[in-house]
């Protein structure tokens, strides 16, 4: 799930240097924390959170499969 969050967020931004995901794991749920540089935080997110939310939809049709909880939260 790493990788996928990464890939998608290191293709929408300028600075693909500084996309950082990081995993958290609990027995149930997955929580992938998304950091990038403050000028591409609104590329990531998007009008209205359309682009966050297509994220999430799609990293939480990944997950489907390994029958847990992924989260993904953007963090500044």
């Amino acid at each position: 799930m790493k990788e996928l969050v990464e890939v998608i967020a290191k293709s929408l931004v300028d600075y693909p240097d500084e996309v950082v995901v990081t995993e958290k794991e609990t027995e149930r749920a997955i929580v992938l924390e998304l950091r990038v540089a403050q000028s591409d935080m609104g590329k990531v997110i998007g009008k209205q959170g359309r682009i966050a939310k297509a994220i999430r939809s799609v990293v939480k049709a990944a997950a489907s499969k390994e029958e847990k909880k992924v989260t993904v939260d953007i963090v500044q």
